[in-house]
């Protein structure tokens, strides 16, 4: 079964330097009909003006990652941590017992365009923790590439959640495959392109909830990008 979630039906905020499309209820937009799919809570696509962004603010107790389309993000934080975040990076912060951060556009003259993440954690009260890798264009071309999971494993950042995260960059006319396990559910968020996900069309900034299928198969149209959770 498939629930589509339409660019234009999310929540939509815009401050003059923040522009801001959500997936999922955030701050000021709220709807009980979309809270959120298993321990997914937010995808929040921000577009941050020139030498723009978040100052300090607090967090605790979520999984947060950011994935960087384009341009450049800065971050620093009460951990001690300072980097640029670019295009192919994936940043994860466990807030934990408390964490404070800022996040700025790093480019005096480009926009900013990312994806923000918000994961419920496994447990409460991890000690807070940062984590960032670089994952190439060619590495998450014509595939899923895993970039976060439970487990770490090819690389990936950990994520304290029994969640899988992939990146795919496809072509038009490529395919790719993810077989689903018993019990577990999968959204698709479409970065940028047109693809079809099990025949259901999709276009940037969709999205859509997948439950009781065995597996799903994302085929381009135009050249597409997009992120899947494989949640419990």
């Amino acid at each position: 079964m498939l629930h589509t979630r339409r660019s234009d039906d999310r929540g939509h905020a815009q401050r003059g330097w923040l522009e801001s499309h959500h997936t999922f209820s955030f701050a000021d937009y709220h709807d009980p009909r979309h809270m959120g799919f298993r321990s997914l809570r937010v995808i929040n696509e921000d577009r941050i003006q020139p030498g723009q962004g978040f100052p300090t603010h607090s967090h605790r107790d979520m999984e947060i990652v950011s994935y960087v389309v384009q341009g450049e993000l800065e971050h620093q934080d009460s951990m001690g941590n300072g980097s640029v975040i670019r295009s192919g990076d994936i940043q994860r912060m466990s807030a934990g017992t408390g964490v404070t951060h800022s996040e700025y556009n790093h480019s005096a003259d480009r926009l900013v365009h990312l994806l923000q993440i918000w994961v419920l954690p496994a447990r409460t009260g991890l000690a807070p923790s940062y984590e960032q890798r670089h994952f190439s264009e060619a590495a998450r071309r014509g595939c899923l590439r895993i970039v976060a999971a439970g487990d770490a494993r090819d690389g990936s950042v950990t994520i304290h959640q029994d969640v899988d995260m992939y990146a795919s960059i496809l072509r038009p006319g490529e395919r790719v495959r993810h077989e689903i396990r018993a019990g577990r559910g999968v959204w698709v968020q479409v970065v940028r392109g047109e693809l079809s996900v099990n025949g259901e069309r999709l276009s940037a900034g969709d999205g859509v909830a997948v439950s009781d299928e065995a597996a799903i198969e994302l085929a381009a149209h135009t050249p597409s990008e997009t992120v899947l959770f494989d949640l419990a």
